[in-house]
């Protein structure tokens, strides 16, 4: 028998197998998505504003002082500011929120940049705030910048921790959203977020050994956002959308503006390039940046003390904001 038929047979035979896997890995996918369907609800107690289209979760804390605007980055949520936000509650009034796409916000997209620049300017109008200190961390740099150049004569001072605001600095669209379809994609997605060591191992690779340990509370606090209504529709949008940013002309514009400006990096962050404190604070026409010694990319959960000293030296700064 020649090697030409033999090879024919065992190519058809392998192809066999191969679409066999693949009708029980997808009876199995379908199987295990539909067991585990179902959001989980948000925590009681929360609150919410309306800031135009959406229903906006916000946490104040705080009475008296000037007033703070903490906005998270992706993945994250107005609870990853708690640290933060309590040391500065004595003397300020802080407000914290989570952006559109992420923790218990309404999921209403486009999850894009024009959208939660919106959702920001509709928080200060929610809350009555004149010219607050706007914090970005990671990707909510953009949004604080991008919110600072459509309307200056709102914002008191800007804060970029952790973050670049550059839509190339922590990366683009994801190929995630291309090499994974439905119904895998939801598969992985449950098993990941489902997954105890995944979470601390995410939670420990971006915060560092200086973080609190996370307990059962801890997990669910960073796992429950992805279970909510919409939440996985709107993270694959986001994967598609890519990291919020502005272009590097853009950004340069608001060394312009006439307000008090800082850069704070951990020193060990390596969601960036060497060198990119330097860059952008010299961009933005903010003095030398502050780096936080030994610390990651998630400083305000490993280092809340360095971050409410640098929001402090820069509220000092800052126009008064009124009630």
């Amino acid at each position: 028998m020649s090697r030409r038929p033999r090879a024919r047979r065992a190519l058809r035979r392998a192809g066999v197998v191969v679409a066999a896997l693949v009708v029980v890995l997808t009876v199995v996918s379908w199987g295990f998505n539909r067991v585990t369907d179902g959001p989980s609800a948000p925590p009681p107690g929360l609150t919410y504003v309306r800031t135009g289209d959406l229903m906006t979760r916000v946490s104040v804390h705080g009475s008296t002082g000037p007033a703070v605007v903490l906005v998270p980055g992706a993945a994250e949520s107005a609870g990853t500011w708690d640290a933060v936000a309590q040391r500065l509650s004595a003397d300020h009034r802080v407000y914290a929120y989570d952006v559109v796409g992420w923790g218990y916000t309404q999921r209403r997209g486009p999850y894009d940049l024009d959208h939660a620049t919106r959702q920001l300017l509709g928080l200060l109008d929610a809350l009555g705030l004149e010219r607050p200190v706007l914090v970005g961390h990671s990707s909510g740099a953009a949004v604080v910048v991008e919110a600072a150049l459509r309307a200056p004569q709102r914002v008191g001072g800007l804060m970029l921790l952790d973050g670049d605001a550059l839509a190339t600095g922590a990366g683009a669209r994801s190929p995630v959203r291309y090499a994974v379809l439905p119904p895998y994609r939801t598969t992985l997605l449950r098993l990941a977020v489902g997954s105890d060591a995944v979470v601390r191992g995410v939670y420990g690779g971006q915060c560092g050994p200086r973080c609190p340990r996370l307990d059962a509370a801890g997990i669910d606090a960073w796992r429950r956002p992805f279970r909510v209504a919409g939440a996985e529709d709107a993270l694959w949008a986001m994967l598609d959308t890519g990291v919020l940013g502005v272009p590097t002309a853009r950004l340069s514009l608001v060394a312009r503006l006439d307000v008090p400006k800082a850069v704070v990096f951990g020193a060990q962050d390596d969601v960036f390039p060497a060198g990119t404190p330097q860059e952008t604070a010299r961009r933005i026409g903010a003095p030398a940046p502050r780096i936080i010694p030994d610390a990651r990319h998630l400083t305000p959960v490993s280092d809340p003390d360095a971050v409410a000293d640098a929001v402090t030296a820069l509220t000092g700064g800052a126009p008064g904001d009124g009630p």
